[in-house]
């Protein structure tokens, strides 16, 4: 996946203004231009589109992780790497969301997308490491899918059921008129007896 797609992910997930995508770079001493962070959450198809580069995607995931768990002095910033790929992202977002590696199959599971915990725990592991393997799109896509339904839970959910509610009462509104003014009259023909 893209840094753009990240970007506009966790911008949804956590239903950012764009005042505030800039206030995150801002934890992390990074200062981008509002019109910068417009422009990296176009569709690549739009005119305006701008790639957002890789040093920069670092930085926000940064501040993404002081902002979700507060700056300690204490604690080393985390590194801000050079290069970004879907195992960094998984990482990063693992931290800034307080995820244990044994969470994340759960989280994978709320998108309907099943992963043995030895595959996660590979994805974790160091380039270098044997068992080290590439995080694919697939596991991404989904893995951020999982943490919107955590985060939003309510959200894919109120659509359906809003226009199925609204869709019932008129049929019922449509037919209820019909079925009471039949009854009224057999009413008091029964009252009468």
């Amino acid at each position: 996946m893209t840094n753009n797609d990240i970007l506009r992910s966790v911008r949804f997930m956590l239903n950012l203004s764009d005042a505030k995508v800039v206030e995150i770079f801002a934890l992390t001493d990074c200062e981008v231009a509002l019109s910068d962070v417009q422009a990296w959450l176009k569709k690549e198809d739009d005119a305006a589109f701008k790639p957002l580069p890789d040093v920069l995607m670092g930085y926000f995931l940064n501040g993404l992780i002081f902002f979700r768990r507060g700056k300690s002095e204490e604690m080393p910033a985390p590194s801000i790497e050079r290069r970004m790929n879907n195992n960094i992202f998984m990482k990063k977002l693992r931290i800034a969301f307080d995820l244990k590696t044994t969470d994340i199959p759960a989280v994978l599971a709320k998108a309907n997308f099943t992963v043995s915990q030895a595959e996660i725990g590979a994805i974790f592991r160091k380039p270098e490491h044997k068992n080290y393997r590439e995080c694919g799109d697939q596991i991404m896509r989904n893995f951020l899918k999982g943490l919107t339904l955590t985060l939003r839970p309510t959200q894919p959910a109120k659509a359906a059921p809003a226009q199925a509610t609204n869709t019932r009462p008129a049929q019922a509104a449509k037919s209820a008129p019909a079925k009471t003014a039949k009854s009224r009259p057999a009413q008091p023909a029964k009252a009468k007896k």
